[in-house]
């Protein structure tokens, strides 16, 4: 081979190479172009997710749609994600505007006021009159059950509108001072409160005389004792003048005398058993836990309305709701609602010394009892007062329900026990655009029923044992045809 011929394949392969990195050169330069307009232009990126987890929620379309009041959501130093997010909002409603805050040398306010520093990471949410700050913080949470960070950055904004936007938030009270459950138990409770924008309160009858003229609805938990007839007159006071109250009412196993109590849930003509409701279907019940009822809430029923899912609760130990005849209904003005029941195999045990999840002989039928229901009560041609009761108290709170050896769950995470109470609240507060499923973005908890669990069973044992043996049957009839 000689010299010229060796000097023609370098050139052409230095040629080649140029070309080659040139080429690179200009797909990166074309990249980092595109690249760079498709960030000024900010459009919106596609969710693929099946729950459409990186975008805006129908929930808060639905709040937000008809917002009339200019926000600026301004953001500093946050992550590309919650920028993309807020620009979804600003695409929803052309009242909200999103700015990205470059420093912080003409925010001194937000310095003197919140005690930001140029490392801070957050989202200040302004009106013409108020403003709220969301730090980095303020966007996750901790499910302590698993150890798993959640993301709640949605919620977050979206609620930090309302607050800016609302003039006027629902106040809710307690009613405290006889209570079964110690007020740590509805912290998770009171804190989803306060996120849909409400304010919420502790309230002692024996010390404020009254129920206030601002409470919006008024919650009344399981009694370990009875009420004061002082209370009791203050209570029947609250309702005749149009009050409105979520009931959440264990079945009263311990034979409490509740004379005074009784005379207040008299004026809506319901009583709570004795004794508690276990369920017979295996499709209605958390497996291996026949007193964990899951029933479906009505779904033509004022807490789901325009709903295209069905809302499940599910009620731990739950009683039976008494409701009188429907001529005393009449006689008293009411109208029952009822949102769950449970199933035509459920049965009703008042022997609390059994622990048998079957049926024994002293149990009684509790075909489709009711075991949340909505009655109103009409005071005058312009006055009413409504109440939405549970047969359960336990479900609305921040109890741990073990789900395996290692991890536990809180009751009020259960189904859709968090939604259930929500939506009691949004329509006692005559919020109804608030009725929802809302958007759920955490771990998935085992939470199957028992006819779930024995296809789920089947499918992990059998499957697997059926392979084994279609593979050893295949074997041994081709070592026969050899």
């Amino acid at each position: 081979m000689d010299n010229k011929f060796i000097q023609i394949i370098k050139n052409k392969w230095l040629r080649n190479m140029t070309l080659t990195l040139l080429l690179v050169g200009i797909i990166i330069c074309v990249y980092l172009v595109i690249n760079f307009a498709v960030e000024k232009a900010e459009i919106a990126d596609i969710d693929l997710t099946k729950e459409k987890l990186y975008s805006i929620s129908q929930q808060t379309e639905d709040k937000l749609r008809n917002l009339d009041t200019d926000i600026t959501i301004s953001i500093y130093n946050m992550y590309d994600s919650v920028k993309e997010l807020a620009n979804q909002y600003a695409r929803l409603n052309e009242h909200i505007k999103v700015e990205k805050v470059e420093d912080l040398v003409s925010k001194t306010k937000w310095k003197t006021d919140y005690g930001v520093t140029e490392t801070s990471r957050f989202i200040v949410i302004t009106t013409q009159n108020r403003e709220k700050m969301l730090q980095e913080y303020d966007l996750y949470t901790m499910d302590y059950s698993t150890y798993q960070q959640i993301d709640i950055t949605e919620e977050a904004i979206t609620n930090g509108i309302l607050d800016v936007t609302t003039t006027v938030k629902p106040k809710i009270y307690f009613l405290t001072g006889h209570n079964m459950y110690s007020n740590d138990y509805f912290q998770y409770l009171q804190n989803a409160f306060v996120e849909e924008v409400n304010e919420v309160a502790q309230l002692n009858l024996l010390t404020a005389g009254k129920v206030p003229d601002d409470c919006n609805v008024l919650v009344i938990t399981a009694l370990k004792e009875d009420i004061k007839e002082m209370e009791k007159d203050r209570l029947i006071d609250y309702i005749k003048k149009g009050g409105e109250i979520l009931l959440l009412l264990d079945p009263n196993l311990d034979n409490i005398k509740l004379a005074n109590f009784q005379k207040v849930l008299d004026e809506y003509g319901v009583s709570v058993s004795n004794g508690l409701i276990i369920e017979g279907d295996s499709n209605k019940m958390v497996s291996g836990a026949p007193n964990f009822v899951i029933s479906t809430i009505n779904n033509s029923s004022s807490i789901t309305k325009n709903m295209t899912m069905d809302l499940n609760v599910c009620l731990m130990n739950p009683g039976r709701l008494n409701i009188v005849s429907d001529d005393e209904l009449r006689a008293k003005n009411l109208t029952v609602e009822t949102l769950a029941t449970v199933s035509d195999k459920a049965f009703y045990r008042t022997d609390l010394q059994s622990s048998s999840q079957s049926r024994i002989s002293s149990d009684t039928d509790a075909n489709g009892a009711t075991v949340a229901a909505m009655i109103t009560k009409q005071i005058n041609e312009n006055t009413m007062s409504k109440v939405i009761i549970y047969t359960n108290t336990a479900f609305a709170t921040n109890m741990q329900i073990p789900v395996s050896q290692t991890y536990y769950t809180y009751a009020l995470d259960f189904s859709n026990n968090k939604d259930v109470i929500l939506n009691s609240i949004s329509y006692l507060t005559e919020r109804e655009d608030n009725i929802t499923i809302r958007k759920n973005i955490e771990a998935v908890n085992y939470e199957v029923t028992e006819t779930q669990n024995r296809i789920i069973l089947a499918i992990i044992f059998t499957v697997p044992v059926f392979i084994i043996i279609a593979g050893i049957v295949i074997w041994v009839l081709r070592r026969r045809k050899k």
